[in-house]
């Protein structure tokens, strides 16, 4: 019987099951994990339902904007604990990581001569849309999308929410519904799947699946792909198990001095797991019930009335409220837009306000102006600003305080809005492991204006889109250290 709510799976094809065919085919390229995953989870089901093995395909390509050793060494890390935990299980795993451009071209169709059926992952951003569409009209079976990104479906609101306040309202009043529907744990638990056979030698010795010793940290296997090797890996690994590992230190250290040390560069009071998140690598609704365990908490305890207000939703102590409000509300409004809106990462996108007094501001004076290249090497004459830039080149992350200002400082030094806006996402994209996600494309809307309201007094360039300065936040946040820790 499916398991998988209607709400998460859309048809991106008219083609149907076959049944005389060999395997059903998860293709998987955003929900990289292997419990807490709807799309997983439906896909067994297909498989059980046609009595046929399952394959998971994690294809890794070289081509996609931005590739660089920092991204794909994070995401083969989390293909190595796949195949790991796949390995225990009834299941065929095919990881490729393509060697040069295009060398994909041509693998997924003919997986699904072999597929009865193919499910993928619903993803609102970055080149994936529009991949899986082209996809959808190539392959020849029935092709779904199934949508694990949150706790509210992506599709189960039919507009984009102007503010936090207006989607939090709306949560309020429907998240319940959805809560009562989570993916499974483990979707192999009481599951019998059929034995699965190998690929056709065709397939395999045209695209190799992933070699040992890639999985094992070999340095030659990155060197010798055609991505950018000067934005370097990071110390921090990727993959389920370092995201389950992170979680769990959060929850037992930090959780309970979240309100107050999550502002402090100096405290590094944030649970760090975005980047776990953007990639798929632990789920939303795992994170909500590791936190419900330590809390103790039940679903009865939500309010019956929807204020719109951060505090006091969940029933849950204050750094859990604090920390699901940014967990969910936050990061899933991102998701609401960008699922929403095509635009979701254009100019023309900010609220009309937000438009209207920065195109009044756009030729004032500026006091700096910077060039990309200049932004890059952190090399304004701004300490706090060049310290929060080095950390994103190095560690890929700012933190979460002084993103913000970051951002603030980049318009005030650039050209245009319209630059500001683009550097912003170049260096976002091409450093941050977190960045290309609906939730990092809010982090830079919000800068511009979007989920935020008019503020006074009007300024130069800023016009009534909100203000920061470097010696405010200098004032309200401890940074000696992290000056020190970042200096060039």
């Amino acid at each position: 019987m499916p398991t998988v709510p209607a709400t998460r799976i859309l048809k991106t094809n008219n083609e149907p099951p076959h049944g005389d065919r060999a395997f059903v085919l998860y293709w998987m390229i955003a929900s990289r994990r292997t419990g807490w995953n709807y799309a997983l989870e439906r896909a067994v089901e297909w498989a059980v339902k046609m009595g046929k093995p399952l394959v998971v395909f994690e294809p890794l390509r070289v081509a996609y904007p931005w590739a660089s050793d920092r991204f794909h060494s994070f995401v083969i890390d989390g293909m190595a604990d796949n195949a790991r935990k796949l390995a225990k299980h009834k299941v065929l795993y095919y990881p490729y990581v393509e060697p040069f451009p295009d060398e994909d071209k041509g693998l997924l169709t003919a997986l699904s001569h072999q597929a009865c059926v193919i499910i993928s992952d619903d993803f609102p951003a970055f080149f994936l849309p529009r991949m899986v569409a082209s996809a959808a009209g190539k392959v020849q079976a029935l092709m779904e999308k199934v949508d694990s990104n949150g706790l509210f479906p992506i599709h189960a609101a039919d507009h984009a929410f102007p503010t936090a306040f207006s989607f939090r309202r709306h949560l309020q009043k429907t998240l319940v519904n959805h809560l009562l529907e989570p993916p499974k744990a483990d979707p192999f638990k009481g599951v019998t799947l059929a034995d699965h056979r190998a690929l056709p030698s065709e397939i395999t010795k045209r695209w190799p699946p992933v070699v040992a010793a890639t999985f094992d940290g070999d340095p030659g296997s990155l060197a010798r792909l055609p991505i950018d090797h000067q934005v370097g890996a990071v110390e921090r690994r990727g993959g389920s198990q370092k995201a389950g590992q992170i979680l769990s230190l959060f929850l037992e250290r930090k959780l309970s001095s979240y309100p107050e040390n999550r502002n402090h560069p100096e405290y590094d009071g944030t649970s760090g797991l975005s980047p776990y998140l953007h990639f798929g690598h632990i789920s939303t609704h795992q994170i909500l019930h590791d936190l419900a365990e330590k809390e103790d908490w039940f679903m009865d305890r939500l309010p019956k009335r929807a204020t719109g207000k951060s505090k006091g939703w969940w029933g849950m102590s204050e750094g859990a409220e604090a920390f699901l409000d940014e967990l969910i509300t936050w990061r899933e409004v991102g998701f609401n837009m960008s699922s929403q809106r095509e635009d979701y990462d254009q100019f023309q996108s900010l609220p009309g306000w937000a438009l209207t007094t920065l195109k009044f501001h756009e030729k004032d004076r500026r006091s700096y102006v910077y060039s990309l290249e200049e932004l890059e090497i952190a090399g304004t004459h701004d300490p706090l600003w060049n310290a929060a830039q080095r950390q994103l080149v190095r560690e890929g992350r700012i933190h979460n305080y002084l993103r913000m200002l970051w951002g603030k400082k980049i318009l005030e030094w650039s050209p245009s809005p319209r630059d500001a806006l683009n550097v912003m996402v170049e260096l976002n994209n091409k450093y941050a492991l977190d960045g290309r996600d609906p939730n990092s494309y809010s982090g830079i809307m919000w800068i511009l204006g979007r989920y935020d309201r008019p503020w006074g007094p009007e300024r130069p360039v800023f016009g009534k889109v909100r203000y920061m300065s470097s010696d405010n936040t200098a004032r309200k946040v401890r940074c000696e250290e992290y000056l020190s820790k970042y200096a060039p």
